[in-house]
């Protein structure tokens, strides 16, 4: 059966943009522990790479969420489920800024990860039935702009603001405007039906697709190999550069602000042609990130690849997504969930072996990590064309 689309395509915008909200209130959450790792640590009695496995508790949970909702929500609304998915959020960020033990503070990230897969795995599907075919993409990134505003202000506000007032109130100044983005959902997102309940087969149906494997595979290993570094970005830039908290949260905004330009330029990619940038942003980060590895002492440096790296960051997404819209059209939920199960589970994956290889050997051991999955990634992607669905 072929589900309704949104019933006014044009008022379809306002949700847009109120997801586009949720995407940068998610990544702002999710990630806000990187910025805020240090204090944190200290703050809960654990060592960096400890609390940078806070990171994998909520990937873990992204990943479990984002194969399940499909299944779970059955048949339900998917306006009520966005809407109980930023509740779970709100919750979340409760549960954090009143940690007192690392046990709670896991908690709530597992409640935030529950939250990020669920979205996620329903945000594309639900971003194609909002406009048009024509449109998707230029959705796509309106809603992934949420992920460059999250990057370019998220972490630099949150480690400036998080060294003077501390790391708790950090995570209670975002409760107010997730208690908005709720509202917001309520009023703008139209109903949105489905009278399809999904079920393990069509995962398993994508799954038997070489083409769709092979790509689930690559963006796997580009997402771990970003995540691997930029988990512990804070202890590399602390360590090698000798940063000071201003000249981190400015490094950061640079990074975080770059995301706008590759937001804009990955919306504006031919659909045609979008296979063939599937391995640019891998490239390019893994080679940034060698980068850094020689010239992480000067600054200046530093922050000419940090703003490449911020740019790929953003673009990965956007390219990533399209790519699943064009060639998983006719299973686009259960291609949401597998997609997100992917990048959570590397993401989970990179901050685990990284935070060992930082724990064990040295930071310089996990930035290397991160370039040998970015090469793997690029090698399965090759020139993109087993990737195309026939």
């Amino acid at each position: 059966m072929v589900e309704v689309r949104a019933p006014n395509i044009y008022s379809a915008w306002g949700a847009v943009f109120s997801m586009a909200l949720c995407v940068a209130l998610l990544i702002a959450s999710e990630f806000m522990p990187v910025s805020l790792l240090t204090s944190m640590a200290h703050g809960l009695h654990a060592s960096n790479g400890q609390t940078g496995q806070v990171l994998s508790i909520s990937g873990f949970f992204a990943m479990a969420s984002s194969v399940l909702v499909t299944t779970v929500a059955g048949t339900l609304n998917r306006k009520w489920v966005l809407i109980m998915i930023t509740a779970l959020m709100l919750l979340s960020l409760c549960l954090v800024a009143t940690a007192t033990s690392f046990m709670t503070l896991l908690v709530g990230r597992a409640l935030l990860g529950i939250a990020i897969g669920g979205f996620w795995a329903l945000a594309t599907a639900v971003i194609m039935r909002l406009v048009p075919e024509s449109d998707v993409p230029r959705a796509l990134a309106l809603m992934y702009g949420g992920q460059a505003i999250a990057a370019a202000f998220a972490a630099p506000i949150g480690s400036y603001f998080g060294n003077i007032f501390g790391w708790r109130t950090v995570f209670w100044a975002l409760t107010p405007i997730v208690a908005g983005n709720l509202l917001w959902h309520w009023v703008a997102l139209p109903s949105l039906p489905t009278n399809k309940r999904k079920d393990i087969r069509a995962m398993l149906s994508l799954l038997l697709r070489p083409y769709f494997l092979r790509g689930l595979i690559a963006s796997m290993l580009s997402w771990g190999s970003a995540f691997t570094m930029f988990t512990y970005l804070r202890p590399f830039l602390e360590q090698t550069t000798h940063v000071n908290t201003t000249i981190l949260s400015v490094l950061l905004l640079i990074l975080g602000s770059a995301g706008f330009i590759g937001t804009w330029i990955s919306s504006r990619i031919p659909q045609k042609h979008v296979v063939s940038f599937l391995s640019v942003p891998a490239l390019l980060m893994g080679m940034c990130t060698v980068g850094l590895l020689l010239l992480g002492s000067s600054l200046t440096a530093v922050a000419v690849f940090l703003m490449i790296w911020g740019g790929m960051n953003t673009a990965m997404s956007v390219i990533w997504m399209t790519w699943m819209a064009q060639n998983a059209a006719d299973e686009s939920e259960a291609a949401g969930s597998l997609m997100v199960a992917a990048i959570q589970g590397s993401i989970l994956l990179g901050a685990l072996i990284g935070g060992i290889l930082l724990d064990h050997f040295s930071i310089v051991a996990t930035f290397i990590a991160s370039v040998v999955i970015a090469g793997g990634a690029v090698g399965i992607i090759g020139n993109g064309k087993k990737l195309l669905k026939p």
